[in-house]
């Protein structure tokens, strides 16, 4: 019979206490894998949000953090408005001209904005209206046509169903959005639905208009997914997003100028679709078409997404809009990897040391049931002396025991693990975007600097390193009881 059988036959002797004690050990390697498997998908989802096409955020002077959070995560509350015309200053001359069309005081001369030279794209938002839990941004197409995310930025957003909104369609005017895929799927959105926002709060006072879907997005595993995109005209149309006008403008004695549609609603409302959900449409909504946009005069934006044509050119622009009255400019990237250096990283590390603790202690536990056990079996070793077993080969059967207990509850806290991960998926990814399933495993670590192979690239699941820690743990642990088998007294543990 086998060394290992021996042990396998040893330990079904003591069934309950030996399922206690490997019970433990699956506590404990469940709680590592799933902080291992759950830390990926943190790291991944920054790795993701570091680079989604813009290198420099514009927003009102105030915190940095806050306003990366409110601008790249949707988090937050916006610091203060930006005019319009600061905005401007990033397009150039032609984007000029066919912005001023709406201006109510058209400038005389035709010229590229100041900071149009240094930029490639430049992409408004408006924040502050809901629609339900999920925010609502006031943006331009660009959005979606001409910025990429990923860890390399090359991933473009795709569409599950439906195309883009645009700024002004034949079909729907102005009032055209684009629902994330979390979103959607929460919120039960489908094509050609009409949604109502809320002001200011998910159970704020709703818009009086509404927005047709034409496209939901498929899953990026960025904050996009958690978000309704609109045309920012309509933003602007909508009841309560006008800036006022001052006295000397047209219109300006009653603080918002009237204008063919207007921000008001029109005569007639659409009714609501059948299969709406109840989200969608808003007491006594209604869905206005407007001739005409939002006069130049009475826009403001929350934020602008960035992307220049250099990195040196972002150091200098940084300096030049930082050290001006109006706007403060932050490198969203730099502001990520701060918070999670700051906060996620030390969290995790602190979970991490717990889980290790968890195992070190169940390894113990292990110690402990065999070593306990030892007096009740010196006789069955001394009788296994007697018929000719040698002292390495009683020592070698309790350590396997130890490996037994060990590796059993390892590999059923490996299944419990990535089972609690396939349990709690659909959660994180509610909340962040990304996937997670049961055969997602943690990142992978560079092992190359083992054979000096250093820039090769070979990396392992830091799971798969459980293995080998695993093994040397039980050994370690298995230690003492085996040195305790090996000096029994033959002779003594048989005449009791």
């Amino acid at each position: 019979m086998s060394l290992w059988r021996i042990a396998w036959r040893s330990v079904q002797q003591r069934a309950l206490a030996s399922s206690l004690t490997a019970f433990s050990m699956a506590l404990g390697v469940m709680l590592l894998v799933a902080v291992l498997s759950i830390h990926g998908v943190i790291e991944r989802s920054f790795q993701n949000n570091a680079s989604l096409g813009y290198n420099m955020i514009m927003g009102a002077k105030g915190g940095k953090l806050q306003l990366t959070l409110n601008t790249v995560y949707y988090l937050s509350q916006p610091i203060e408005n930006l005019p319009y015309e600061f905005y401007l200053e990033f397009l150039a001359a032609d984007r000029r001209d066919a912005e001023f069309q709406t201006a109510l005081r058209p400038p005389d001369a035709r010229r590229d904005g100041k900071y149009a030279a240094f930029v490639e794209v430049a992409i408004p938002l408006c924040l502050g209206d809901y629609f339900g839990p999920f925010r609502v941004i006031g943006t331009t197409p660009e959005m979606f046509d001409r910025l990429q995310f990923g860890p390399s930025g090359t991933q473009k957003y795709e569409f599950a169903r439906g195309r883009n909104f645009l700024l002004q369609s034949p079909e729907h005017g102005f009032f055209e959005a684009v629902v994330g895929a979390t979103a959607a799927r929460q919120m039960n959105v489908k094509l050609g639905d009409r949604i109502a926002t809320t002001h200011g709060d998910p159970e704020g006072v709703g818009h009086g208009q509404k927005f047709t879907v034409v496209g939901i997005l498929a899953p990026s595993g960025t904050p996009q997914d958690r978000a309704v995109f609109v045309s920012i005209e309509g933003f602007f149309l909508m009841e309560g997003h006008a800036k006022p006008l001052p006295d000397d403008a047209p219109g300006g004695a009653e603080g918002v100028l009237p204008h063919d549609g207007g921000a008001g609603p029109s005569a007639d409302p659409a009714p609501p679709a059948e299969d709406q959900s109840p989200a969608l449409v808003a007491a006594g909504a209604s869905s206005p078409s407007p001739s005409a946009p939002l006069p130049l005069e009475q826009r403001e934006v929350t934020s602008i997404l960035v992307r220049t044509s250099s990195p040196i050119v972002g150091m200098y622009l940084e300096n030049e809009i930082n050290e001006g009255p109006t706007a403060q400019a932050v490198l969203p990237v730099r502001e990520i990897y701060l918070l999670f250096d700051m906060f996620v990283r030390p969290a995790q590390m602190l979970l991490l040391l717990m889980s290790v603790l968890i195992c070190i202690v169940s390894g113990v536990s292990i110690l402990v049931s065999i070593y306990n056990s030892m007096s009740e079996r010196r006789h069955e070793i001394a009788v296994m002396r007697a018929l000719g077993a040698e002292r390495q080969t009683v020592m070698s059967v309790i350590l396997f025991e130890s490996i037994i207990l060990g590796a059993g509850g390892g590999a059923v806290g490996w299944v419990l693990g990535h089972g609690l991960n396939a349990i709690i998926g659909p959660l994180i990814e509610a909340r962040t975007g990304v996937t997670i399933g049961f055969f997602d495993f943690a990142p992978g670590v560079d092992i190359s600097w083992l054979w000096a192979a250093s820039g090769s690239g070979w990396e392992v699941s830091t799971e798969l390193l459980l293995v080998p820690a695993l093994l040397v743990l039980t050994v370690v642990v298995g230690l003492l009881p085996a040195m305790t088998a090996y000096r029994t007294d033959v002779a003594a543990s048989l005449g009791k």
